[in-house]
């Protein structure tokens, strides 16, 4: 089991945007229309309601549309409008103890990730991990404000957005974790989440987000896949959403851990995870500096940085299912 990320610059959409797409958009089709075509939402309400919450993005939309060709499903997949329900694992903290750092281990099924982390230019300098062909499962911005996603560990869903698009935007249009926290709470979600933020300054906060009930500001540094409590808990008990907190808590509780310590304990267990054949595996560790405007990106066996002074286009295939004790050993 392995995967392949790949680091691309491309300030504005284009041709590599293009070709990803062509080569991505057949498996996002199959899933997208999992539920029936006649399932997801028409174009016009697709788009009317991203220029509604989130105008700001819809001139990259425009260009998004024209270079995946004349497809009106691609369309709207791309407007991330109500889409079919999805879940992941996550564990994420905003560590504050010098340069303040968002770390997250992002658990999910290794053969359904885009593989991209993106430095881009559509409203401001932003880097992340691309999901959905042009949301962010996590990223920060050159304001020096990062974000997050976990699952919220609810099986409710509803009328709103896929999550990886309202992260881009609020690192395309916010500064600061107020400003964040106050985009985040107004626009509407399809299904939970909890959303961590940090900023240069090291103020934190993580957002539970709902389709059914308003937002939530908690100020937490951490974040697992359940929310004030647990709801759905057949999925705690598979995740193991309970233990990783408490782990969390006691680590942030302990006064002498070093950020590189702290690092350390994501690539082992309770936090990282080899359940990879089951949908629930460590894909990889992400420590964002947003004092420093950089980001490693880190495996067990392996881990690449970028910054908005350097960022190197590579290729990097990390191989993800080993026996445990050699992670152990770490």
């Amino acid at each position: 089991m392995y995967i392949n990320l790949k680091l691309v610059r491309e300030p504005w959409p284009g041709e590599r945007w293009q070709r990803f797409f062509s080569h991505a958009w057949p498996l996002f089709r199959i899933w997208y229309t999992s539920e029936g075509e006649d399932a997801r939402p028409d174009l016009v309400t697709c788009r009317s309601l991203l220029e509604l919450h989130m105008p700001e993005l819809v001139p990259v939309y425009n260009s998004l549309c024209r270079l995946a060709g004349e497809d009106e499903m691609a369309w709207r997949f791309l407007s991330m409008w109500c889409p079919p329900p999805y879940m992941a694992g996550c564990s994420q903290v905003a560590w504050t103890k010098g340069s303040p750092t968002l770390i997250r281990n992002y658990d999910f099924d290794p053969r359904f990730v885009d593989g991209r982390v993106r430095y881009t230019e559509y409203c401001k300098p932003v880097i992340g991990i691309q999901d959905s062909g042009w949301g962010l499962l996590d990223g920060m911005n050159d304001d020096g404000l990062a974000v997050a996603l976990a699952f919220g560990g609810r099986k409710m869903s509803g009328v709103g957005f896929g999550i990886p698009l309202v992260l881009r935007y609020v690192l395309e249009t916010c500064t600061t974790v107020d400003e964040a926290c106050t985009t985040l709470s107004r626009i509407p979600v399809h299904m939970g989440y909890n959303v961590t933020v940090l900023d240069r300054s090291g103020t934190y906060a993580t957002v539970y987000l709902n389709p059914d009930r308003p937002a939530q500001v908690i100020y937490q540094a951490s974040a697992t896949n359940h929310q004030h409590q647990v709801e759905w808990d057949e999925y705690a008990a598979f995740t193991n959403t309970i233990e990783r907190k408490h782990f969390l808590e006691q680590c942030l509780a302990e006064p002498r851990l070093s950020r590189a310590a702290m690092i350390k304990h994501f690539l082992k267990p309770p936090l990282y995870s080899q359940q990879y054949l089951r949908g629930f595996g460590t894909l990889y560790t992400a420590a964002y500096d947003v004092g420093k405007g950089s980001v490693k990106i880190i495996w067990p066996e392996k881990q690449v940085e970028a910054s908005f002074r350097k960022f190197e286009e590579q290729k990097v295939e990390v191989v993800l299912l080993r026996p445990v004790g050699r992670y152990l050993a770490k």
